[in-house]
């Protein structure tokens, strides 16, 4: 049974790319529905670093640092929205496996560094996950312009906005947590992705065009469980 967790999440990009709906449908489980904004589905790309990662009720001070980086989409399940990874890359292999053994999210292990740049952030991943497609990230991004909270409804809240995610088994059930923390304080962002192959990894073509990026200098969270749905 999985333990529910706390943790800070810092210096996220959020590398927003539209795409057509049925790409999206066909790569998600049964029990899942697309959901989209300006009628197209969206895949993100997520680099970021965790801090003080540790069980729920645990000091900050005895959690880990982690780096991390994701590929996502958004989805729904009887009306209740939430978040979908294809996939997680990681430092830290402890880590990985407790988070495939006790929450199956489909992390990976990967060598991650992340560090400050004049007024960004330089971020790489290169997978070494045994048995797992290979996948690399090499990219810069920086805020520009005021920072601002998301309105209801709009892309940006879209984006960002959710307190669920949802995962599947090795055995196909369906199951989800629920994360607790403040809302976003976004800023809008540059980035420049010199590689980025996390979308053939996992069995995309890459979008065509530029994506739609956001910045946010962070959130603490607090994570339910992993629960079967019923």
């Amino acid at each position: 049974m999985s333990l529910p967790i706390a943790m800070g999440w810092r210096h996220l990009l959020f590398a927003n790319w539209p795409v057509d709906p049925a790409v999206v449908a066909e790569r998600l489980p049964d029990s899942l529905s697309v959901e989209t904004s300006n009628g197209r589905a969206w895949l993100s790309v997520v680099p970021y670093l965790n801090v003080d990662v540790r069980p729920r009720g645990v000091p900050a001070a005895a959690g880990v640092d982690l780096p991390e980086l994701n590929l996502r989409t958004y989805v729904s399940r009887d009306g209740e929205p939430g978040v979908y990874f294809f996939s997680l890359d990681a430092a830290g292999a402890l880590g990985v496996v407790g988070a495939r053994l006790f929450h199956r999210l489909p992390y990976y292990y990967a060598d991650i560094e992340i560090a400050a740049t004049d007024g960004g952030i330089a971020f790489t991943s290169e997978r070494r996950h045994p048995g797992a497609a290979p996948a690399r990230f090499v990219g810069t991004y920086e805020p520009v312009g005021d920072s601002f909270t998301p309105d209801p409804g709009s892309l940006a809240a879209f984006l960002t906005e959710h307190y669920r995610y949802y995962t599947t088994a090795r055995d196909g059930t369906l199951r989800y947590a629920d994360i607790d923390h403040e809302p976003w304080t976004l800023r809008a962002a540059t980035a420049t992705v010199e590689t980025n192959t996390l979308f053939e990894a996992n069995g995309f073509e890459p979008p065509a065009g530029s994506p739609v990026c956001y910045y946010s200098r962070g959130v603490d969270i607090a994570s339910s469980r992993n629960r079967q749905w019923e």
